[in-house]
């Protein structure tokens, strides 16, 4: 079975995190967050926002950056940001991919991003917007890497409740 992580480094909004947390939660990928958070793992928002899918959710917590890949050794990391040169539909994702975005108001660190320019992506967008939501970003670059696996483990298709196809 194929394996995609997730990594949220500090993020701020516990909605966008709830939210990211039920994307995971329905897609198998895991859930990696990395400290400081901007808010409790107990916030009603946090959990409103994930719903039902608590139980479903592989999520691990990490103290800092350097231990998330003190951690996660032999991994391969891509990193999203709107400073990137590569387009995230540029890349072939392998198994055990970590999607790493950073925290809402500012991204990922920069030294991080000058130390692995070829695996830095972005999400085109109009040149005057400066960003998209967290969690949609997330959302978008999770069912690209799971498309180009060809949804493994998902349902690919559905059923009507009051007719048949």
């Amino acid at each position: 079975m194929s394996t995609l992580n997730i990594d949220m480094v500090d993020p701020e909004i516990p909605q966008n995190t709830g939210n990211v947390a039920r994307t995971c939660a329905v897609t198998g990928a895991r859930l990696h967050l990395v400290e400081p958070l901007g808010f409790t793992i107990d916030d009603k928002k946090l959990k409103r926002a994930g719903l039902d899918y608590w139980h479903l959710l592989d999520i691990t917590y990490y103290s800092s950056l350097d231990d998330f890949f003190d951690k996660n050794k032999g991994g391969s990391f891509y990193y999203f940001t709107t400073k990137a040169q590569n387009r995230y539909t540029d890349i072939n994702y392998p198994d055990n991919a970590f999607l790493l975005f950073g925290k809402e108001t500012k991204g990922l660190p920069e030294e991080l991003l000058r130390d692995n320019p070829d695996t830095c992506v972005r999400i085109p967008m109009i040149g005057d917007a400066r960003s998209l939501n967290l969690a949609n970003s997330i959302a978008i670059g999770a069912y690209e890497v799971l498309r180009q696996w060809d949804f493994p483990s998902l349902q690919n298709s559905g059923q009507l409740t009051k007719y048949k196809w």
